[in-house]
């Protein structure tokens, strides 16, 4: 991993939020009196990629520290980005351009890949760089002039005299330290060696600590660790996009994963109906056996009437079936997948598979 230093840190009393659009600005004062840290980092990164993946540590470091949730859709983390570049044969950078307006992650990425570009070109049709401060237009996925800079140190602050020195004793930092709740890159490794789970999903679980918070809690109601990192990540993480809210906001709780769990491992549902069990909870928010009920979604475990069904299946399937008489095996998926189509996913899949080489062997 690289080492990004951090020059300094300091407390500010927040004055307001500004919203720039096309011809206009919007100030927000809800926020007026806040406190908030502004981290300032040097210029150690040196891509869209490298800013982003700066970003993600340092917002996993302020949630699992407890001081925000960081999330920059509610104000709760803003960047501002400094951008210079220079020829590889030049020492010393070019003017630098500052962009505000960035929203999102993605919009921080976006901006700093087009600055970049736009500074390079225009060093390269031998224009002059001049020291800005630009906005960003998320729709136009570009930078626009707010104002020109005229020296190079144009920050402007007024020293607070009512303000006592704070004075930090090794003995309060260590005392800090000692109470620090648990660290990201910590919490990935006691995944992977207390629930055993592979790096990849310890990585992606721990991301944000509302998640790994989720996922904790799934495996204290008895859900196994992998079998809750399986449907965090392929349905529950989907879920969460597509509604494009944060999992404190969802209506899906780690208890109802443990109901619906339940359900798989006593037969009542496969694995087929669970995923529509699942889309079903987090809409509504009702629990996995009430969903059941009332959509009728019990699996068919009744061998009579899946015989009929696999008989069915095979009558409509001659090829298959002469494959399948022929030595190739293999087609019985393709079975398994028609009679799962007839009883609507409904069927056991396991007693689906048994019926049908009952079936086909007696037709040898």
């Amino acid at each position: 991993p690289k080492e990004i230093r951090i020059n300094r840190i300091h407390l500010e009393e927040d004055v307001a939020k500004s919203t720039h659009f096309a011809g206009a600005s919007g100030i927000d004062f809800n926020r007026a009196g806040v406190p908030l840290i502004e981290i300032v980092s040097e210029p150690d990164m040196a891509s869209a990629d490298e800013a982003y993946a700066y970003l993600v540590a340092l917002k996993q470091c302020m949630q699992y520290a407890g001081i925000s949730e960081c999330n920059m859709e509610k104000g709760e983390m803003r960047c501002d980005v400094n951008i210079s570049v220079r020829p590889a044969s030049q020492q010393e950078f070019n003017l630098k351009t500052e962009i505000k307006n960035l929203n999102s992650f993605k919009a921080v990425h976006r901006a700093i890949q087009y600055e970049i570009d736009r500074q390079i070109e225009a060093i390269e049709d031998g224009l002059e760089l001049r020291q800005q401060t630009r906005g960003w237009d998320d729709a136009k996925g570009q930078t626009y002039v707010m104002r020109e800079k005229e020296d190079a140190d144009d920050y402007r602050y007024f020293p607070d005299p009512d303000l006592m020195p704070v004075e930090i004793t090794p003995e309060w930092l260590e005392a800090i330290r000692e109470k620090m709740p648990e660290r990201p890159h910590e919490r990935r490794k006691r995944f992977v060696s207390e629930y055993d789970l592979p790096p990849y999903d310890a990585q992606v679980l721990c991301a944000e600590k509302p998640v790994a918070d989720w996922f904790e809690e799934a495996v204290q109601l008895g859900v196994p660790p992998k079998t809750a990192s399986n449907w965090i990540m392929s349905e529950l993480l989907r879920e969460l996009g597509d509604a494009g809210i944060a999992i404190s906001e969802s209506k899906l709780t780690p208890a109802h994963l443990a109901g619906m769990i339940k359900l798989i491992d006593a037969g009542t549902i496969n694995g087929k109906i669970a995923k529509t069990v699942f889309s079903e909870m987090f809409a509504t928010g009702k629990d996995a056996e009430t969903i059941v009920k009332e959509k009728g979604l019990v699996q068919v475990v009744d061998t009579d009437l899946i015989r009929s069904q696999v008989r069915e299946a095979i009558a409509a399937n001659p090829k298959p079936c002469q494959q399948y008489l022929a030595g190739e095996t293999k087609v019985i998926g393709f079975f398994v997948g028609q009679v799962m189509k007839i009883s609507k996913g409904k069927a056991n899949p396991q007693l689906v598979q048994k019926i049908l080489r009952e079936e086909l062997e007696q037709l040898k």
